[in-house]
Parts: C-alpha cells; sequence; structure tokens
C-alpha cells in the first residue's frame, strides 16, 4: 500500500467526522452558504499559512484569496481564525494532503451552490494532472523517510481535520 493509501486508510474516521459535520449546510441558501464559508475560513487560513513555514513541499496553490473574496461578495466580514501549528514536514505533508483533498470534495460541493452565490472557492478545481502530483510526492516523500515518517504526517492530517471539526463547532 502506498503511504498516500495508508494515510487515507488510518484517517478514514476523521474524513467522515468532518463530512458529517459539514454535510448539513444547505448551498443554496445564502446565510448557511456563508456559515460553511465561515467555517472554512476558520480553519483554511490558518492551515494555508502553517504550510507557508514548510518550502520542502510539493507545489500546492493557495485558495486564501478566492475564500476570501467569496466572504466579501457575502457582504460576510472575515472570522476570527483558529491558531494552527505544525511540527514538522512530514505533518505539513499530512495537512497538504487534507487540505488538497478537500479542493476536490468542494468541487463536487460547488454544483449545490444557489443561483448568484460567488463560488470562487469552491469551485476552485486542481489543474490537470495536480491531484495526481501531489499523490507521487507524498508517496516518494514516504519511502525516503524514516520509519516514522508516515506516522507524523497521519498525525498532521488529524491535527487537520481536528482544526475544520473545530471550525464548524465554534461556528
Amino acid at each position: 500500500m502506498s503511504a498516500a493509501q495508508e494515510l487515507r486508510r488510518r484517517t478514514a474516521n476523521c474524513h467522515e467526522a468532518v463530512d458529517a459535520a459539514f454535510g448539513g449546510y444547505d448551498l443554496s441558501d445564502r446565510d448557511r452558504y456563508g456559515a460553511l464559508l465561515a467555517a472554512h475560513a476558520r480553519a483554511l487560513l490558518p492551515a494555508e499559512e502553517a504550510l507557508l513555514r514548510w518550502p520542502g513541499l510539493p507545489r500546492w496553490r493557495s485558495r486564501a484569496q478566492a475564500l476570501r473574496s467569496d466572504l466579501a461578495s457575502l457582504n460576510q466580514a472575515r472570522p476570527a481564525e483558529l491558531g494552527f501549528t505544525l511540527a514538522s514536514e512530514e505533518a505539513a505533508f499530512g495537512a497538504l494532503y487534507v487540505l488538497e483533498g478537500s479542493r476536490l470534495g468542494n468541487t463536487m460541493l460547488s454544483r449545490q451552490i444557489g443561483a448568484g452565490l460567488p463560488a470562487a472557492y469552491m469551485g476552485a478545481r486542481h489543474e490537470s494532472g495536480e491531484w495526481r502530483s501531489l499523490l507521487l510526492a507524498f508517496d516518494t516523500a514516504g519511502e525516503q523517510g524514516d520509519a516514522e515518517w508516515l506516522s507524523r504526517a497521519v498525525d498532521g492530517a488529524e491535527q487537520t481535520f481536528a482544526l475544520y471539526l473545530r471550525a464548524q463547532r465554534e461556528g
């Protein structure tokens, strides 16, 4: 099993918990959609900031500006961000896996956004081959890492899932 497949397996419960927490938002309703975006902002913005501290990560594209733009389009103030740090590059790989995986999920959810509502953040798709490249980079780093590499990456992914849950609960 590849490192990415093992990370996915080991964090499946966390992923399901986040999906369940965010699954009740009506994206066709302006207020509920705004609440979802605010929760995402509380988590995504500090998580992306934490990733910037680790230059050894594979190339990734920030969605922070798209999220800020959508919140502004809804006349919604930028919510307070939650504190978030990553203790190692391996943890940052795990966090990046979660953030880029959420890009896939958001793309699917973007079909439910109400007419006339902003969708820059939810509709920010991967470029061609981008997700596969990330998985390859993750697997390569896992193969080159020591015996604890995957455990530290899983820790980072779990921290990131927990950040999203906290952001949703505190909203």
